[in-house]
Order: C-alpha cells, then sequence, then structure tokens
C-alpha cells in the first residue's frame, strides 16, 4: 500500500465479534472491499487496558494502563474510570501525529482517558458536582466551547444511557451526531471514537441472548448514519478501522475475592452508622476487582503475605491463573502500579468487589450507579431492583463478562478496514491497531 488516507476514521467497538459483523450490513458496506482479521486482546481485557494498547502500540508493563481503576499508594487513594490523560505513560497516536511534518490533526471522542489528552479536539462526559451532592451534565471538550454548541444542537450528553439501567443506543447515537458536527467544523484527519452499546445487553443478559443480537442491529442502524454523516462532512469516504476491544463470554460463576481476603483475616473494613468502608490503608491486602480479573494489594509487598494470598486462591472455582512476581511479565502487566498477586477467572466466572458480610452492613453507594467511589467494577448497576428503588446486590444476575487471557477463539474480537494491506500477516493483537493506523497514513514506528 502506497497510498496515504487522507482522513482515518478509528471506532474501538466494546464486545464486537466477527459473528456480530456478518449481521451487520451497514458495517459491512462502509469497509467493503477491505479486510476483516480476528484480533487477540491483551490481558487484561478491558476497555481502558485495550484502548491504551490500540492508541500506544504498547502492554500495560509499558503505559501504566493495568486495569479501569488505578489504586495510588503514595496517597491511599482508589480512583475508578476518572483519571485524565497524564496516566497514560507512552506516547498515543494523536501525539506521534501532531509531531509529524505535516501536523496531522487529530480528534478523539469518548474514550476513556482522554481529558485533557493531546489531540486536537475532544470530546469526553466531565459531570460537574455540584454543593448540594448533585451533577450538571457537561463534556470536557477542546475548544473549551464546544460542548456549550453541541448542547445547544443535540441537547445534553445522556449520561444515563451511557451506563446504568437506562443505557442503551442514545448515548452512542449522540457520540455519532457529535462527531460528525465536529468533523463537519474541523475536519480532522484522524477521527478515534469510542463506541459502547454493545457492552450493556451482553453483560446483562448474555453475549448469545436474544437482546445482545438486537443490540447488534441497533448499532449497525447507528453506523449506517455515521457512514453517511461522515462522507458528508468531509465530502470524501474516509478510511474506516472498526476494532473491537474486546469479546463477552457467558458467565455462570462469581468470585468474591475481598470476602475470601475477610475471611482470612487480611482485609479490615471501617465500621460507619451507615454500613462498612473498605480501609485500604488498615488492610494487609485487598483486591481491586475488575470483570474477569482482580489486582491484589499487599500492604508493603509483605512477602509472607503475598504467598498467604496466593495460596487463598489457588485451586479456587473459578480461578484460572494466580500470578505474582515474575508471573505479572507473562501478560505485560509487571508494571508498579499492579497488584503484588493478580487473580485470573476463568472464561465463565467473573469477580465482584463486594467486602461486607452482610447485605444490612453494605455502604450506601452499593446501591446506586456509583462507578467513582466503588473500589472496583460493579455490572450489577445495569439492574434495577424496584422494591428498594435502587441497584441489587446479587451478583449472580450478570451473563456476561470479558477479561481473561484470549485463549481460544469466543474470547477473540475482529478488526475490519475499509482498505487492504493494513493488518499484519499472522496473528493481530490489539496493540496491531496502532500500527495499522500510522500504516494508514503513510507512516511506520519500528521498535514499538
Amino acid at each position: 500500500m502506497n497510498t496515504r488516507a487522507e482522513y482515518v476514521v478509528l471506532l474501538s467497538v466494546a464486545n464486537l465479534r466477527e459473528r456480530d459483523v456478518e449481521k451487520m450490513r451497514n458495517l459491512r458496506e462502509m469497509t467493503a472491499g477491505g479486510e476483516i482479521a480476528d484480533l487477540t486482546p491483551g490481558f487484561p481485557a478491558l476497555t481502558c487496558p485495550v484502548q491504551a494498547n490500540m492508541t500506544t502500540g504498547r502492554a500495560p508493563a509499558d503505559h501504566g494502563v493495568i486495569a479501569n481503576g488505578f489504586y495510588w499508594r503514595d496517597r491511599d487513594e482508589v480512583e475508578m474510570w476518572t483519571s485524565p490523560n497524564e496516566c497514560i505513560e507512552s506516547p498515543q497516536l494523536w501525539d506521534l501525529l501532531y509531531h509529524h511534518e505535516q501536523g496531522i490533526p487529530t480528534a478523539v471522542w469518548f474514550p476513556l482517558h482522554s481529558k485533557e489528552c493531546g489531540a486536537d479536539y475532544v470530546c469526553t462526559p466531565a459531570p460537574i458536582h455540584l454543593p448540594d451532592g448533585s451533577e450538571k451534565m457537561w463534556c470536557f471538550t477542546r475548544p473549551e466551547d464546544l460542548y456549550a454548541s453541541l448542547r445547544e444542537r443535540f441537547g445534553d450528553f445522556p449520561l444515563h444511557r451511557f451506563w446504568g439501567p437506562l443505557a442503551g443506543i442514545e448515548s452512542t447515537q449522540w457520540i455519532f451526531e457529535s462527531a460528525i458536527e465536529a468533523a463537519r467544523l474541523y475536519r480532522p484527519a484522524l477521527f478515534y471514537i469510542y463506541v459502547p452499546h454493545l457492552d450493556y445487553a451482553a453483560q446483562k443478559h448474555g453475549p448469545d441472548s436474544p437482546q445482545a443480537d438486537e443490540a447488534v442491529q441497533e448499532l449497525d442502524a447507528a453506523l449506517g448514519r455515521l457512514h453517511e454523516g461522515m462522507r458528508e462532512a468531509l465530502g470524501v469516504n474516509p478510511l474506516w478501522i472498526v476494532a473491537g476491544e474486546y469479546a463477552m463470554t457467558p458467565v455462570r460463576h462469581v468470585l468474591y475475592p475481598n470476602r475470601i481476603l475477610r475471611e482470612a483475616g487480611l482485609l479490615k473494613v471501617l465500621e460507619g452508622s451507615d454500613g462498612e468502608y473498605l480501609d485500604t490503608a488498615e488492610s494487609e491486602a485487598w483486591a481491586l476487582a475488575d470483570h474477569q480479573c482482580s489486582h491484589i494489594f499487599v500492604r508493603h509487598g509483605e512477602p509472607d503475605v503475598v504467598r498467604r494470598v496466593v495460596e487463598l486462591f489457588q485451586g479456587r472455582e473459578g480461578v484460572a491463573e494466580v500470578l505474582a512476581g515474575a508471573g505479572l511479565g507473562r501478560y505485560h502487566i509487571d508494571h508498579p502500579r499492579s497488584g503484588e498477586v493478580v487473580v485470573v477467572s476463568s472464561p465463565e466466572s467473573w469477580q465482584a468487589y463486594y467486602y461486607w458480610l452482610d447485605d444490612r452492613r453494605a455502604p450506601p453507594f452499593a446501591r446506586k450507579v456509583d462507578i467513582h467511589r466503588k473500589p472496583g467494577y460493579d455490572p450489577v448497576e445495569l439492574f434495577f431492583d424496584p422494591t428498594i428503588r435502587g441497584i441489587p446486590l446479587d451478583a449472580t444476575l450478570v451473563k456476561g463478562s470479558h477479561g481473561a487471557p484470549a485463549r481460544d477463539a469466543t474470547q477473540k474480537t475482529v478488526v475490519v478496514a475499509s482498505q487492504p494491506g493494513l493488518a499484519p500477516e499472522g496473528q493481530v493483537r490489539d496493540r496491531d491497531v496502532f500500527h495499522m493506523v500510522l500504516k494508514a497514513f503513510g507512516m511506520t514506528m519500528p521498535g514499538v
């Protein structure tokens, strides 16, 4: 391939599988004449690490995004989903394209950790927290006044449709419409867009459920609109690269690592009048649970405690591997931000953050859509219990998950491009998406 693309649109799509592409007429039309390949996500196969893999061409050991959240040991703080772009320690596509001799302009729409990134144009949710505890919907944008004009044209971004019991296609439609408008206004050469819609039904009802199939059709209709809108905004058909972030597997089992650690006397809680709170500072070991893996943080890295934790989890139902020490290097997650121990689920199991032993002592945030206060990921937020007017405390409701290493075809996703010759020969990894984009612009990055 010798020609350089004028415009490239990169879509990172949650839970996109080859079997889904077969049903997506609009996606096949927008990538007709191109290529399709199996895509193997890195471990952990989670939103934030995979997005960082795709945009840096590197693994978590290099870029530092080891999960969807971090435990900042120096300030004893758990941060889920909110970290700005500085948490990514390797250059991303837009950083490299900015320094290209022709200064290729870029836009980044809704991927995690995009706040304050180096792209020319950015849009990502950033609700304003008011003194009374309520929120005012807002987005971080570059230019700064862009969200105000997008809001005027399309209304507020529907955050309640982006996550939680009401999550649906409306959030993806807003993302697409606002991206089309930004393309019309600014004409960025690279437009990177996060597409979340296939996540919801697959976790809630299972990846092979009728609801998941319906979500595929909803997304395909929205992609038809994006295809048409981008073509009109740019005046030409862009080169499309559509990369699945991970593939969901059906789950029938839940592991509760924090409860295991608590029962072993390693995890401590603070007793409050309204429930129990995880005491990360005083716990000898606690787990940041995230889909199908947990980072277990051992206070001061005590070797005896590390060995004890490893023994606690080895051989348990739902556990495929327990990694510690040099074992972290097997999956390129040997980074200082990683836990001293990482527990890896088998494909039919996932891990819940729950640490209380009696639901009556669960903290108030457990029954709310409160993704930032929970010390781990909580897909049960997709459900609503009308009897308590809140989120149930039943982790067995979840029917699909992801994150474990992709060892067979059911755990692999797919990458589709509208131009042949971009994907490498042999196994294609999520990190290769980075090189596919550069190749589309006639560039290479040796050694990455």
